[in-house]
């Protein structure tokens, strides 16, 4: 059996050798994705498949609901009333596909719709038809995927590396149905390090919800580090997701970990909520970056104009072009109230959602509406090349509507974006990942909440003698790995003023009644921190230039009536900017020199 899940991953493609040429590449994971699925459901139920049978047997001429019955027999979420399994399959090989479409017709309903959103059967006769079917059989039946071998982590990274696999032999984008174990695993420990107190009662449970589940990473990953630190605490799933095979393969491991199935909805979240009435204690998100919503737009737009805020999009809608910032007020709505005990999120999403927009604009009113009501708790930059299908910058929003007492009123950004460790072999875009010390140290750093602290250890590169003998120069010490900083809420906003001037002398333009006359050539805007007094920045910053300039009191702000738009952005990557001087030019002429040097040498040895 193999190793590790690579091993494990890369055997069961080997599936693929049998397919060349009858399917074509990007086809392959229609056949190797539910056939591995067959065979971890059948090794799940095989201690209890006798027990089951025999019940059926006892059971089947009743009118009583045998469900209740079987599934305590089978000691599963689901069971299977037919006697054959894919071994066992082998013996009648004249018959395998008669056989297989009985088996599969006898899982319980909830097994049965996961091979439906694979449509399993017409594969199974496309494979009949091409004389594949009873070799493909007998592959799988080799391989032992009971839980007491391959834990359901290991095959939750399984099923991962398999539509890595796929997606990128069909040059579809990995990223949108998975994300790395690691980012996840800090996701979790963050959110449960806010509310350990909740998690450590005896017999305690939550629920955990991901609306765009994949194929349930987050909720396993989540399940697993509750059950770490409290074995008697439950950890109750609910997820959304719209891919098909993504949604079977959650839903299958839904069925494995014993939770209800029909907690995992297949539905577009932005279309439609597939739990309009619940609330949920903890969520975690990974939504698809920078992807349009076009498809979606209707259904959005009439529940944020005839909704308002009583739906999910209330406080505004962001271009079509990208729609992270709608998953985000998706998981807000299905926060609890404070005063039901309130909930904790954490999404990843890109840097657009920090600052694009102008003042006035969907993106802006969306951050203004989550910093004014003082949702947002924390921002982590992470390393770049951390997922599979993007190399681009990746940031955690951590969200509470019951923070505590210190946090209220601010914001906590962390740059994490030095925390990483190279990865010996490519997986895609995927060229580092975060080792477990380094999550902790992470964790760490967001528990203890400190401004402008600069964590782990500085160090110094030692510069060594330059070849003539030239004393060595001091290096500056490195920035630190984590950096830490708070900020009020109102830092990130800032009024969005039209800063006007008299038309130029000879000059004829035309206002409107009661206006003052401007020169709409010589219009300027300027963007005044809501922490500072706008008359007083207008002073300080803008008359010095131009003295005749006045402010335009007809722009004002359609929240506050104040004059100026007001607008937030939450631009990162400045607060944590580090100016570095350039070298000396004695430093960089001593080095030129040593590169001339050993030019020299090297020539010397070419011509002799």
């Amino acid at each position: 059996m193999a190793a590790s899940f690579t091993e494990l991953a890369n055997f069961v493609w080997s599936v693929a050798d049998l397919l060349r040429g009858n399917y074509k590449q990007a086809d392959y994971g229609k056949v190797i994705l539910p056939f591995t699925l067959l065979r971890r459901l059948e090794c799940v139920l095989e201690p209890t498949k006798t027990s089951v049978l025999t019940e059926y047997d006892k059971r089947k001429g009743e009118k009583t609901q045998l469900d209740v019955f079987l599934k305590r027999k089978s000691k599963q979420a689901f069971y299977n009333t037919s006697p054959f399994t894919l071994p066992g399959l082998l013996d009648d090989s004249k018959h395998v596909k008669q056989n297989l479409v009985k088996y599969l017709g006898e899982f319980s309903a909830d097994a049965r719709d996961v091979f439906e959103q694979f449509k399993f059967m017409e594969r199974v006769a496309e494979l009949d038809d091409r004389d594949l079917l009873f070799q493909v059989v007998q592959r799988f039946a080799a391989i032992d995927l009971h839980p007491d071998t391959v834990p359901n982590d290991t095959m939750g990274l399984v099923f991962e590396e398999l539509i890595r696999k796929f997606a990128e032999a069909s040059n579809e984008t990995a990223g949108e149905h998975f994300t790395p174990r690691e980012v996840i695993k800090l996701m979790v420990h963050c959110l449960f390090a806010g509310d350990s107190d909740a998690l450590s009662k005896a017999g305690a449970v939550r629920s955990l919800y991901d609306p765009t589940a994949g194929t349930g990473g987050m909720l396993s990953v989540g399940d697993t580090e509750v059950k770490g630190i409290n074995t008697s605490a439950k950890l109750v799933l609910f997820g959304q997701e719209l891919n098909p095979e993504s949604y079977a393969i959650c839903k299958a491991d839904m069925l494995i970990k014993g939770q209800d199935p029909k907690n995992i909805v297949r539905e577009n979240t932005l279309s439609k909520d597939g739990f309009p009435s619940e609330k949920f204690d903890y969520m975690l998100s990974n939504p698809p970056f920078g992807v349009e919503w076009k498809n979606v737009q209707h259904a959005v737009k009439s529940e944020h104009e005839k909704k308002g805020f009583a739906g999910r999009f209330g406080p505004g809608l962001p271009r079509v072009s990208d729609g992270s910032l709608l998953f985000l007020l998706h998981l807000i709505s299905k926060m609890r109230a404070a005063a039901d005990g309130g909930s904790r999120v954490g999404i990843v999403l890109n840097g657009s959602p920090l600052f694009t927009g102008d003042a006035g604009s969907g993106e802006s009113e969306i951050r203004r509406w989550i910093l004014e009501n003082d949702l947002l708790e924390a921002i982590i930059a992470l390393p770049n090349d951390l997922f599979y299908n993007t190399g681009i910058a990746t940031y955690i929003w951590l969200l509470d509507n019951t923070k505590k007492a210190e946090r209220k009123g601010k914001v906590q950004l962390i740059d994490a974006t030095r925390m990483y460790a190279k990865m010996k072999k490519s997986l895609g875009s995927k060229r580092v990942f975060i080792t477990d010390a380094q999550i902790d140290e992470i964790v760490a750093a967001y528990a203890g909440f400190k401004k402008d602290v600069a964590f782990a250890n500085e160090f110094k590169e030692p510069v060594k003698a330059n070849g003539n003998g030239a004393a060595a120069q001091k290096s500056e010490p490195e920035a630190s790995r984590i950096v830490t900083k708070v900020f009020d809420n109102a830092f990130f906003g800032y009024r969005k003023v039209t800063v006007d001037r008299p038309p130029q002398e000879g000059k004829e333009v035309k206002v409107k009644k009661g206006q003052r006359p401007y020169d709409p050539d010589l219009r300027d805007t300027e963007n005044v921190p809501l922490t500072e007094s706008v008359d007083a920045y207008v002073k300080r910053e803008v008359l010095p230039h131009v003295p005749d300039a006045f402010l335009n009191e007809d722009v004002r702000d359609e929240k506050d009536g104040k004059v100026g738009k007001v607008g937030y952005e939450i631009n990162i990557n400045r607060y944590f900017y580090v100016y570095k001087p350039p070298r000396k030019p004695e430093v960089i002429a001593a080095e030129i020199r040593e590169m001339e040097r050993r030019f020299v040498e090297l020539m010397k040895g070419v011509l002799l």
